[in-house]
């Protein structure tokens, strides 16, 4: 291990030396970062974290034997499990990683500003973070989402976003510039956004409530009209939806006397 500083403790794991090798040097140097140790699989991965206490580890996921996601698995029995974040060369485990509980999901080659949120996350995680830290600290993380088309990088403010739709392991950010995939579950990106004005009024739809206008009921169902299109409401979510915005009328109109 690199010689302890301030900062977080991470242990890097993967079976190939080279994508090890890069995966440790960016790690190094990453503001925030302590210290730094590697493992070269599951198994000397977990024999390190029997001798040491790390803050995070980060984990590929194709590995001989015990693969990253089994790990994770092992991992979360631990009185006090280290922060998980995966890091492999595919996005087909997606959903299962973030089921794991894992905080970032990054793909090879790792980009610096991509570790560097993912490394804010884990910070925001830890138990002796400060209480105002762990929740709300982490939605803060995701008030902007980098968005990446055509080898550059964009940040999708949360503001801007009036609604979101589900695409597989995506979500599509909609707002006013345009739609943007985003590499995460409809279900995670809800956990994140549901104290900042969002809610998830249909399986496949999550939607900014100061962006609805007006409820449209028509032959096909309930919408919730925005300046972007109409989203649609379930019949188990409209009831509360109708609350909600009554709710947040009274609260404008309180604060405006």
């Amino acid at each position: 291990m690199t010689a302890p500083g301030p900062g977080l403790r991470v242990l890097a794991v993967d079976d190939a030396p080279s994508a090890l090798e890069d995966l440790a040097r960016l790690l190094r140097d990453a503001h925030g970062v302590g210290a730094v140790a590697v493992a070269t699989g599951p198994l000397p991965a977990l024999e390190r974290i029997r001798a040491e206490e790390f803050d995070a580890v980060f984990l590929d996921i194709s590995m001989p034997g015990l693969d990253g996601l089994e790990l994770a698995g092992l991992l979360g029995k631990l009185s006090r499990p280290p922060v998980v974040v995966f890091v492999t060369a595919h996005d087909t485990h997606a959903v299962a990683a973030y089921g794991l509980g894992a905080v970032d999901y990054l793909l090879k080659p790792v980009r610096p500003e991509r570790l560097s949120a993912a490394l804010s996350k884990v910070a925001r995680m830890l138990p002796d973070a400060p209480e105002n830290a762990t929740a709300p600290g982490l939605t803060e993380v995701l008030a902007a989402l980098p968005v990446e088309s055509g080898g550059r990088t964009r940040y999708i403010q949360r503001s801007a976003v009036q609604f979101v739709e589900a695409q597989g392991d995506y979500v599509r950010l909609h707002t006013s510039s345009g739609a943007h995939l985003y590499r995460m579950p409809i279900s995670r990106l809800a956990e994140y956004w549901e104290d900042s004005g969002f809610m998830r009024i249909h399986r496949g739809y999550l939607v900014a409530l100061d962006a609805i206008r007006e409820l449209r009921s028509e032959s096909a169902g309930l919408f919730a009209h925005t300046t972007l299109g109409d989203v649609p409401v379930s019949r188990r979510q409209a009831r509360e939806l109708r609350d909600r915005l009554l709710r947040a009328a009274r609260d404008r109109e309180a604060g405006s006397r």
